[in-house]
């Protein structure tokens, strides 16, 4: 591999933290080095000749410093082809210098709209010229090395160091497929803060953070995860997370979210709860979820909105689970929770954020907005002549939080504070019950009292005639089918109130 080297170089960078080695490998390589305002000083500091980007253009900087390397002699010194007859014989007509090495870290446009700034200032971050010279450089990677990133400092480093101040054709090619990288993420971070007003029917999506997984939902399919985990969780015990536990973890956290202000648990299999409950202490709210299927709990992944303390962890220690997720564990507990060295213990910094909701399908992409309809009991709308209890109202708002988290078709039995079973993806909603009174039944739960969730209507009385044999004495559903009428009759004529809420919540 000919390694070419590098004689001449342009820096123009934003943040200059650990660029102090490559300005001592280009001193002592002999590289004549171009530069402006800040970096230039920056250069200067550390001892090395700097020829001003002004004394080349014979041009000021102008406007705020909005222009200054924008100039024909810049770009021609880039994207010069060293190869070329005409392009050389121009160089020399226009005192143009070749530029071998162009080192670009742009303004911190998505830190600046992170900050909660301005537009102003927002706007201002916009970088302009430094994105051109990113483009130009990795366009014209066969005679040129760009950075565009302090993120690859070091690597630059490690090949001026590795092969005497110079770079081979594969080198310039890898860093100008890291530069269209760069590129691309900055403008799409810059297209989507504009289209939070504009709405332009386009999708962009940009995640410069990568992690390879041990394999995809099943062994012989290979996985990544994209986006900053660390952000969200600070993982203190465990192996590292598969694909079937960041799939069960996003849903677990989504649906504790809907416990705000209250001690909530639960356990989830398959992104499906089998146990959720409410109670004053997270140990009491475990042993609660614990209870509602002891089976399927095995391997689970838990999830808790309250600080785990040693009596909790005590009390789910023996259990196996793959995951458990709280905002805090008090020393002592995360002291004997770590005592099995795979179970993944994850603190949970902030919420989940963003409002859109992304999949692959057929040749394309569907997007959506995040399922983010909560009811209430405002929300609710009488439709019998019986009202619920205040007590069986309270169940029913239970019981419809965990149904929207639950795969359609969906049916779940519950009480105020504790999750009695669930029927969960099936293909009619009569299975869906049957399943669940079956469950119920199972684990010892008396259901007479017990209030049922359906994630949508019933087309048919069957269901609550099926509810009533069983014993419950609530319903909540969205209500919205040409036959409710039937339903609600039939729930009339047996003493069963039932509250529609006009939402529906599938979830496949």
């Amino acid at each position: 591999m000919a390694i070419k080297k590098t004689q001449s170089a342009l820096l123009s960078v934003y943040y200059k933290d650990n660029l102090e080695p490559i300005i001592a490998l280009l001193k002592q390589h002999g590289v004549k080095i171009y530069s402006t305002g800040g970096t230039q000083k920056f250069i200067e500091e550390q001892g090395a000749t700097v020829i001003p980007v002004e004394e080349l253009t014979s041009y000021p900087s102008i406007f705020g410093g909005r222009v200054k390397t924008l100039h024909p002699k810049i770009f021609g010194g880039i994207l010069q082809r060293r190869d070329h007859d005409g392009d050389l014989g121009q160089a020399i007509e226009y005192g143009i210098p070749a530029i071998d090495l162009v080192i670009v870290d742009l303004y911190p446009f998505e830190e600046t709209v992170a900050s909660g700034a301005s537009e102003a200032d927002i706007i201002e971050k916009i970088d302009i010229g430094g994105i051109s010279l990113i483009r130009a450089a990795a366009k014209n990677f066969k005679d040129v090395i760009i950075i565009a990133s302090k993120a690859q400092y070091g690597e630059l480093e490690s090949k001026l160091s590795e092969q005497d101040g110079g770079t081979t054709i594969e080198d310039r090619r890898y860093f100008a497929a890291q530069a269209f990288q760069v590129s691309s993420n900055y403008d799409t971070h810059i297209f989507n803060y504009f289209n939070q007003a504009e709405n332009i029917p386009a999708l962009k999506v940009s995640e410069t953070k990568a992690k390879s997984l041990r394999y995809g939902e099943n062994p012989h399919q290979a996985a990544h995860f994209y986006g900053d985990m660390e952000a969200l969780f600070d993982q203190l015990n465990g192996k590292e997370l598969s694909y079937n536990n960041l799939v069960d973890v996003d849903a677990a956290v989504n649906l504790i979210a809907e416990f705000e202000g209250e001690t909530a648990f639960a356990i989830l299999k398959h992104t499906n709860a089998c146990g959720v409950a409410l109670a004053p202490t997270v140990q009491e709210a475990y042993k609660k979820a614990f209870e509602a299927d002891t089976t399927s709990a095995f391997g689970g992944v838990l999830v808790t909105n309250q600080t785990v303390d040693l009596a909790a962890a005590e009390e789910m220690h023996s259990l196996f689970f793959e995951v458990l997720i709280a905002p805090q564990f008090t020393e002592d507990a995360l002291n004997l929770l770590k005592g099995k060295k795979n179970r993944i213990l994850l603190r949970q910094k902030m919420e989940l954020p963003g409002t859109k909701m992304i999949k692959t399908l057929l040749n394309g992409i569907i997007e959506q907005d995040k399922d983010l309809a909560t009811e209430s009991k405002a929300d609710f709308k009488v439709v019998t002549q019986v009202a619920p209890s205040e007590k069986e109202l309270d169940a029913l708002v239970f019981a419809a939080k965990v149904c929207k988290h639950t795969k359609s078709n969906t049916i779940i039995l519950s009480n105020d504070t504790q999750l009695f079973s669930s029927g969960v993806g099936q293909t009619s909603r009569v299975d869906a019950l049957r399943q669940a009174i079956t469950k119920a039944k199972e684990f010892g739960f008396e259901l007479k009292g017990a209030v049922m969730a359906s994630d949508a209507f019933f087309p048919f009385p069957d269901c609550v005639e099926i509810a009533h044999e069983a014993g419950i004495t609530a319903v909540v559903q969205p209500g919205g089918s040409i036959k409710d009428q039937d339903s609600i009759a039939f729930c009339d004529a047996h003493g069963m109130s039932m509250v529609m809420t006009g939402v529906r919540h599938f979830k496949h």
